[in-house]
């Protein structure tokens, strides 16, 4: 480490690049037919979402809304299924459509009924033609709607990934982040999903809540590796606008904060490295010998990617596309009420053409925010260029702020444990300069 000051370790959440604050409305909306047509589409990825949550939690600044009044839900399967057809008719049969992976997200897919889970499976098989039972699937779930009928489906229907979102074991703790829950019903849930036989289970934590303290998040790592998860998430906390949290904001300040969530994300590392588990992002560690399930931040963002219901993204090589986005709930509220009465899902409405420049980073960021890091033969066969002299001055200042492993082998672009840490202030500064004017233009709503 050099005496070059370093930049804040929290400045961004980096798991998608554009990230949709720079998407726009599209000039003349393309047909997805001529988009889709000369993109490879033997190994696609499928991305569901379910904007539905029975709470929202005070740090949410996801797509989602609280509850599903007047059969919405109902309705909104009804609009995925009319996408679905559409989707599936633009990718069309000259040649072979096939999905490597699939993902239920939201908001919370179990928010559905069982019988409603049951149709979006269907959905998925039926109309799109993903055979969930012999592919990775993933499903989002939290404590309150983890129920043994619901389960039972996810699991009859290929589900191999549950992902909970538990945040804290302590109860004042999920209170501070508007989130009610009491770990009763927690322990309830994990052992539901546990019961149901899905392979992989991941749980989610939050550092950095307000009264948090190393001894009580020593006290959920612990709880929470007593389930033995195959894979555990760690989230540093954020405060955004238009959230719950983002009226108020934290107790100390910017500096002390920042201070606080480094402190804590190097226990929960140490402590889960020293506990068997495998660290493979800043946020994502995995149990040694357990073997992947389910899309992981980097696979569940790549080309590819066919999104299906109002907040997803759909990705190819040369636009990442998706509906509008909002924060706000009365925003949101109306996106889903148009989405649901959508007839034509034959264009794309809202997105950011990537150019050459633009997937260089993309595959330079998505890559080295991974502890494996990214091989540099592999950047230069796909682009033909060199990632160090692309990104001299970026991967100079890498270096000069200690985020880069020296002890590399030869060929490999690595992140120090240093830089891991600061993954969530290295990505942004990958961003590009239109990219970085576009997210600063965008007015949240």
């Amino acid at each position: 480490m050099t005496g070059t000051p370093l930049p804040r370790p929290y400045r961004s959440y980096v798991y998608a690049y554009p990230h949709k604050t720079a998407y726009r409305p599209l000039p003349g909306r393309p047909e997805l037919a001529a988009l889709w047509a000369d993109e490879p589409k033997d190994a696609l990825s499928l991305y569901a979402h379910v904007p539905f949550c029975e709470v929202r939690c005070g740090f949410c600044n996801l797509f989602t809304r609280i509850g599903a009044p007047d059969e919405l839900t109902t309705r909104y399967l009804d609009a995925l299924d009319r996408q679905a057809v559409a989707v599936r008719e633009a990718l069309g049969d000259a040649a072979p459509v096939r999905f490597a992976a699939a993902a239920f997200g939201g908001g919370t897919p179990t928010f559905l009924t069982a019988a409603e889970l049951d149709r979006l499976c269907d959905i998925a098989e039926h109309r799109m033609g993903a055979d969930l039972r012999a592919v990775p699937l993933s499903v989002e779930t939290s404590p309150a709607t983890a129920t043994a009928d619901r389960l039972a489906v996810l699991a009859g229907r290929g589900a191999t990934r549950l992902s909970i979102g538990v945040q804290s074991f302590v109860d004042a703790e999920a209170r501070a982040a508007v989130r009610p829950q009491r770990r009763a019903d927690v322990e309830a849930a994990l052992g539901r999903i546990r019961d149901a036989g899905v392979p992989v289970l991941n749980i989610d934590l939050i550092y950095g809540i307000d009264g948090q303290t190393e001894e009580s998040w020593r006290y959920s790592l612990d709880a929470a590796l007593a389930w033995r998860p195959e894979e555990l998430y760690l989230y540093p906390l954020y405060v955004r606008p238009l959230t719950g949290l983002g009226r108020t904001g934290p107790a100390e300040s910017d500096a002390e904060w920042d201070a606080r969530r480094l402190r804590l994300y190097r226990q929960g590392r140490d402590h889960l490295l020293a506990e068997g588990y495998e660290q493979v992002s800043m946020r994502m560690f995995r149990r040694a010998g357990a073997a992947p399930e389910g899309p992981d931040d980097h696979a569940c963002q790549t080309d590819g990617m066919i999104g299906l219901g109002c907040g997803a993204r759909s990705y190819t090589a040369a636009l990442h596309y998706s509906f509008d986005y909002a924060v706000d709930m009365r925003e949101i509220r109306s996106i889903i009420d148009a989405y649901t009465e959508t007839r034509d899902f034959s264009r794309a409405v809202v997105g950011r053409w990537v150019d050459g420049a633009e997937a260089r980073r993309r595959h330079l960021l998505q890559s080295l925010l991974q502890a494996e890091g990214m091989e540099l033969a592999g950047y230069e066969e796909r682009f033909g260029t060199s990632a160090h002299e692309d990104f001299a001055a970026e991967l100079g200042r890498f270096a000069a702020y200690g985020w880069l492993d020296g002890s590399a082998p030869e060929g490999l672009l690595r992140l120090s444990p240093e830089g891991l840490a600061y993954s969530d202030g290295l990505g942004p500064e990958l961003f590009s300069p239109a990219v970085r004017a576009a997210m600063a233009a965008y007015e949240p709503k």
